[in-house]
């Protein structure tokens, strides 16, 4: 079950590849391709220079980019040069970017002509040096470029084979304040390429796969960097989400995988809906993970094309995937999947840990090989979250006689209204399945003497949504406590890069309104 051969050192695969397929694309975007013989020679060069200039084993790197060719080959050289990644958000505030520079001591900044200026200023204070490398469009201008590394001698690489070493520093998405960075390792992260994608999703070196994921985030990474490599497939990288685009190229027949979150599925049923498109070229499997995929828009979806979209869970501090839907036999839609072969879970009470019996609410926690190594500087947060061995996930679950899991909501994102405990995501599953809702989320509001009341925020179709028909569809599913006590109608809802909602900043706005 478990494909061992592919938990290796970067290098290694590089070198199988280009053994074994040197002409195959690799990787591809908007701009440029890179084949694997290119990107065993770009990625060995890249990272003797970067030793060349001054980048030491266990170093951090940020890599502030655009999906892209470029965001692989920085991320793979670091590896190869010994350095620790840090991956950021091309989108990400001031500030954030500021925290993830700092906390983790990043020495170097790999990012584009356009963000040198912010870089530049918020690097200005650091007590080190730190040397500013950049790619893209413009970069050959500037005194130090990706294309000017790529000059190094290859034979001077360092290439690590410790795969238990820290190799990245992954920031946590942050849905309730600070972000933590999370310490993980090559073999972590490519236990999940050989348990799960693998043997569960038949990821192989035939797939063409088209990501629209953040390669920031640990989903992004863990499947569309190191797994396509892994397995030596090909994708193509779409530098952001246009469902239209993605339904163009979905439909050419070029694809035979498609990675998301569930907003992302939700926009390409909507869309299709809209063109009256029914069919998604050759495409045999969709994946989703990052947020909890709603039991009636996995099953809508699958209607709609005739097609498979198999729903997972998955954290950053277990390298991404827990559990995964399989691609044959049946499966409870609404369900998050069974184990990851080889990882071991439980569902305990929160107060006890004691197991909960099957059926019964409770928090889920894990074991396994493909544990984080800790939170970077922040002891105490591991210890609390690192107990005997087990991860405590902190997200509620259930599950069925059969084994396969719920996620139901975050112990701490419970509404607790008059004593009766409310999962915003069971309110946010019945609200989707309404005509004109696009997109919705729901928060815990104090309220005087019920102690919190849930208020539910809807981005609506066209702008235009009878709430009084809202809140009856509503009524039809939910205990009359768990009705909303108020709606807002809104233009987005604040999600991180992996689908998942940012409450606290739902009830910032409603604390500044």
């Amino acid at each position: 079950m478990l494909h061992t051969g592919l938990i290796a050192p970067v290098s290694e695969l590089l070198e199988r590849h280009r053994r074994e397929r040197p002409d195959k694309v690799a990787y591809w975007d908007a701009v440029r391709s890179v084949t694997y013989s290119q990107l065993a020679d770009r990625t060995a060069s890249i990272a003797a220079g970067l030793s060349e200039n001054g980048v030491g084993e266990g170093d951090r790197i940020a890599i502030y980019l655009p999906n892209g060719v470029d965001w692989i080959e920085a991320c793979l050289a670091g590896l190869r040069a010994g350095a620790i990644i840090v991956p950021i958000s091309y989108d990400a505030a001031e500030a954030e970017i500021a925290y993830r520079l700092s906390d983790a001591d990043c020495r170097t900044v790999i990012t584009t002509p356009a963000r040198m200026e912010l870089v530049g200023k918020l690097v200005a204070g650091s007590p080190a040096p730190v040397s500013l490398v950049l790619a893209g469009a413009g970069a050959r201008e500037a005194d130090l470029h990706l294309d000017e590394l790529s000059q190094g001698n290859p034979r001077a690489v360092r290439d690590p084979a410790d795969i238990d070493r820290s190799s990245f520093i992954i920031y946590t998405s942050g849905t309730t304040g600070r972000a933590k960075g999370v310490l993980l390792s090559i073999r972590g992260m490519l236990w999940i390429a050989a348990a799960c994608w693998a043997p569960i999703c038949n990821l192989s070196d035939k797939d063409v796969v088209l990501s629209p994921l953040p390669l920031f985030h640990s989903y992004g990474l863990n499947l569309s960097v190191l797994s396509v490599l892994a397995v030596g497939a090909s994708e193509h990288i779409l530098e952001r989400f246009s469902p239209q685009h993605a339904l163009e190229l979905l439909q050419s027949g070029k694809y035979s995988v498609f990675p998301g979150v569930p907003t992302m599925f939700h926009y390409l049923l909507q869309r299709a809906r809209e063109g009256g498109i029914t069919g998604l070229g050759r495409t045999r499997l969709f994946i989703s993970a990052g947020a909890i995929m709603p039991a009636a828009l996995n099953r809508s979806f699958e209607e709609r094309f005739g097609t498979t979209l198999v729903d997972g869970y998955g954290i950053t501090e277990t390298s991404t995937m827990v559990t995964m839907n399989w691609t044959s036999g049946d499966r409870p839609m609404g369900s998050c999947g069974l184990p990851v072969p080889g990882l071991a879970t439980r569902i305990v009470d929160p107060t006890t840990l004691e197991d909960a019996p099957i059926g019964s609410e409770g928090e889920l926690i894990v074991r396994g090989p493909n544990l984080m190594q800790g939170y970077h500087n922040k002891p105490a947060e591991t210890a609390a979250a690192l107990r005997k061995g087990w991860y405590h996930t902190g997200d509620l679950a259930k599950s069925d006689p059969n084994g396969y899991l719920t996620i139901t909501g975050r112990i701490k994102e419970l509404i607790i209204r008059g004593g009766q405990n409310i999962a915003p995501a069971e309110i946010e599953e019945v609200a989707i399945q309404h005509p004109h809702v696009i997109d919705c989320a729901v928060v815990g509001v104090a309220h005087p003497t019920l102690g919190e009341v849930p208020y539910l925020f809807v981005v609506a179709e066209r702008s235009q949504l009878d709430v009084e028909s809202l809140l009856a569809h509503c009524r039809k599913s939910l205990s009359s406590y768990k009705i909303p006590e108020a709606t807002h109608i809104v233009a987005e809802i604040p999600r991180t890069g992996s689908g998942k909602i940012m409450r606290f900043k739902l009830v910032e706005a409603l604390k500044g309104s």
